[in-house]
């Protein structure tokens, strides 16, 4: 679950990270009150942000500089309502603007391979981090944290020495326990600043003296660990999330839209994973993950049928139901009842073993459907069946 930038800085503040003071406004007169304020308090200029949860706001005009108050509505006026790769802004971020005196990219990953926390520093921050691992991989420091202790204070010096950043290391190495810490106690799987920045800011005397912050975060949660930290679920940004994702949940249906042509309706994560390989191999693609999950009833199934089918890119569907759990008639009874409900019609293979899968074949032979008795016949038929509807119409199946 990926959360809006102002959400992650408060979540690196809950670790004691140094990050620059921040308003939301949601109206263009909400963000010159906002500017109002930040003037005040001592600032020269502000900077309003879009808050969407892509990459390249800046590129697409989403940050802007003000001088004042009502040059910051305006372009707040501007923003709102913005789409920036397909996302509308309703939302902007308003703070002071820093004098920037050099960019760094720091942050703390899963790394799934190690099994451990992976720290990735570099020197060239403000910019995409895939451009610098792309044209210059050897500018990406990276620093595997202990499974067990966490990222230690000789791993965070070597990083801030790696980086340039050994006139700052004290608060280069807070930031970068800070990181980590934010990653395990809230179960990302991403806590990101890009850029980490040294600033020049007013002293007291009429001096300047320099700073490392946190300008912007990035952070992206656990889905499945929500459950222990309810709290979180709260910054989940319905107005970005897609509809299907949306009603997925609702119904405790694990699925992820993919870029194929066959729907997939399976019951457990293996097995689905198994499914989607023996589909590539009958030359089709996946146009989905989704497991239904142990035990799930006729309404349940109809309901991942109307996930399946609000795709329009899927031109064929294949079951593949192992009955444990799960009873094969109910998984039947639920296709039956979803086949009678679609706007469009399209080929379904299925293939049910295991408890009441006797009754479940009757049922299935009785209604018509094409059947399989292994999953290779089912792939090959599903990828078959696709490729015989490539030119049928693609309206959107109303399923319920």
């Amino acid at each position: 679950m990926k959360i809006q930038e102002a959400d992650a800085k408060q979540l690196l503040v809950a670790q004691g990270l140094p990050v620059p003071p921040w308003e939301v406004a949601r109206t263009p007169a909400e963000v010159r009150a906002a500017a109002e304020r930040v003037l005040a308090a001592g600032a020269d200029r502000v900077v309003v942000k879009a808050q969407v949860l892509v990459g390249g706001r800046g590129k697409a005009g989403g940050v802007r500089l003000a001088d004042d108050a009502g040059e910051a509505e305006a372009i707040g006026r501007q923003i709102l309502g913005m789409d920036i790769k397909g996302i509308t802004v309703r939302k902007v971020l308003v703070a002071a603007a820093a004098d920037i005196v050099k960019e760094f990219y720091l942050a703390a990953v899963l790394d799934r391979a190690a099994r451990r926390v992976l720290l990735m520093g570099s020197a060239e921050g403000g910019i995409e981090i895939e451009q610098v691992a792309a044209e210059r991989p050897d500018a990406i420091v990276r620093i595997h944290a202990h499974p067990t202790a966490g990222l230690l204070d000789w791993q965070a010096r070597q990083m801030a020495f790696a980086l340039g950043l050994g006139g700052h290391v004290r608060a280069a190495v807070a930031i970068a326990r800070g990181l980590v810490a934010t990653m395990v106690a809230n179960d990302a799987d991403l806590v990101e600043i890009n850029p980490l920045a040294i600033v020049r800011e007013p002293g007291g005397d009429g001096t300047f003296a320099e700073r490392l912050v946190c300008l912007d975060a990035k952070i992206s949660l656990d889905d499945s660990a929500l459950p222990r930290h309810p709290a979180l679920e709260d910054l989940r940004d319905l107005d970005e999330e897609d509809p299907t994702d949306r009603a997925a949940r609702a119904e405790g249906i694990s699925f992820i839209k993919l870029d194929g042509s066959i729907g997939c309706m399976v019951n457990g994560a293996g097995l689905a994973m198994t499914t989607m390989d023996l589909v590539k191999r009958a030359g089709g693609e996946p146009a989905n993950f989704l497991d239904i999950g142990g035990g799930a009833r006729s309404d349940k199934v109809a309901s991942a049928m109307g996930l399946i089918l609000a795709d329009p890119n899927v031109r064929a569907i294949l079951v593949n139901i192992f009955g444990g759990i799960t009873r094969g008639d109910e998984v039947a009874r639920g296709l039956i009842e979803a086949r009678a409900m679609q706007a469009r019609s399209v080929p379904m293979v299925v293939r049910i073993v295991g408890t009441n899968a006797e009754e479940a074949g009757r049922l299935l032979r009785e209604a018509r459907f094409e059947t399989a008795a292994s999953l290779d016949e089912a792939a090959a038929k599903a990828v078959a069946a696709a490729r015989a509807t490539s030119g049928a119409p693609t309206e959107v199946s109303s399923v319920s």
